[in-house]
């Protein structure tokens, strides 16, 4: 017997519905995205963002399950993202999924947004199976995870200072590409040269998985303002480029690192950077390499999505896993916390 699940997903600025049965068959996913509201701010304005989710939420279920042509009988449960996120946002989130739940008499399920990124890698590929190390790279997280099981996680690197996602979005703006600046720092890189500029690659001795991109956020702005001082014409795909470069280098050899330190013969890419193509070239040669099966979700399913959301859920909810009315937004929940 199926299960079928609608998912939930407000964290950010993304306001995301889908109907997942069996935790691999996405029957429908509807995002409303808020990018144009926010480029005009060069960021995510929290109070902006919660105010269009109240405002869209209601219409993004509704279509979920329209397209998805099942009916409230079908759903097995509510499954919503609690955290981590934008307090504001999540609550919208969590309020609906709660007010469903009680309405219609179904189990509520609340999933961790990072167990939702790493569980997209299970919609396209059915054989992938845990154990297996997953490297998390976004806007605000940059993780490394094994994947026990399911529901088990136990996260071995993460970052010091900035996420990867945030590194682009700030070097974005210090070159004038405007946010967001993942995919625009993409784009720019392939006209330019990734050697033409040294930037360096933070190591730590002390704990080989981790991750610090401040060092380089720092230089690529040092390197611009002594060009600016100078008169030195700046090549800013140049700049783009050695940067991406740089930011790939270390994901990369820290996630295959990792995996060969923990005897993975899987490795995983989830969340917003893991769209980037440099990234995912970098992952694709070096896995080859060292004989590691790689897997990555298509870029839909990387950026924020209810999809993902809804494949997390089912495997809470066949797991047990369920809350009552008192689920609260949780803005910095740790992975692995239930």
């Amino acid at each position: 017997m199926s299960t079928t699940i609608l998912a939930i997903e407000s964290s950010c600025d993304e306001t995301a519905a889908a109907v997942v049965v069996d935790g691999r068959t996405v029957k429908s996913n509807i995002i409303y995205s808020q990018i144009e509201l926010h480029k005009l701010y060069g960021g995510v304005v929290p109070e902006i963002a919660s105010r269009k989710h109240v405002e869209k939420i209601n219409q993004v279920i509704q279509s979920a399950i329209d397209e998805a042509q099942v009916t409230w009988d079908d759903i097995d449960g509510v499954a919503v993202t609690y955290g981590p996120g934008l307090v504001g946002a999540l609550l919208v989130g969590v309020s609906a999924a709660k007010a469903l739940a009680y309405a219609k008499k179904k189990p509520l399920i609340g999933v961790h947004h990072i167990e939702g990124h790493i569980a997209a890698n299970y919609i396209e590929h059915e054989e992938l199976k845990p154990p297996f190390m997953c490297m998390v790279a976004s806007g605000g997280h940059s993780h490394l995870v094994y994947v026990k099981d399911y529901n088990q996680f136990e996260i071995v690197g993460r970052t010091r200072d900035d996420a990867a996602g945030e590194a682009f979005d700030k070097v974005a703006r210090a070159i004038g590409l405007g946010y967001p600046g993942g995919p625009k720092v993409d784009k720019l890189a392939k006209e330019g040269n990734a050697d033409a500029i040294h930037f360096p690659r933070a190591f730590m001795e002390d704990a080989p998985y981790d991750f610090s991109f401040s060092g380089l956020k720092s230089a690529v702005l040092n390197y611009l303002n002594g060009c600016e001082m100078k008169g030195i014409e700046i090549n800013k795909a140049d700049v783009a480029a050695s940067f991406q470069q740089a930011v790939t280098d270390v994901l990369t050899d820290n996630s295959v690192r990792a995996a060969k330190d923990y005897g993975c013969v899987r490795l995983a890419l989830a969340g917003g950077v893991a769209s980037n193509s440099s990234l995912r070239q970098s992952l694709i040669d070096r896995c080859k390499e060292e004989g590691i099966e790689f897997y990555y979700p298509s870029p839909v399913y990387c950026t924020d999505n209810a999809a993902m959301i809804g494949v997390a859920g089912y495997y809470e909810f066949i797991n047990g896993t369920r809350h009552d009315l008192s689920l609260n937004a949780v803005p910095n929940l740790r992975i692995g916390e239930r």
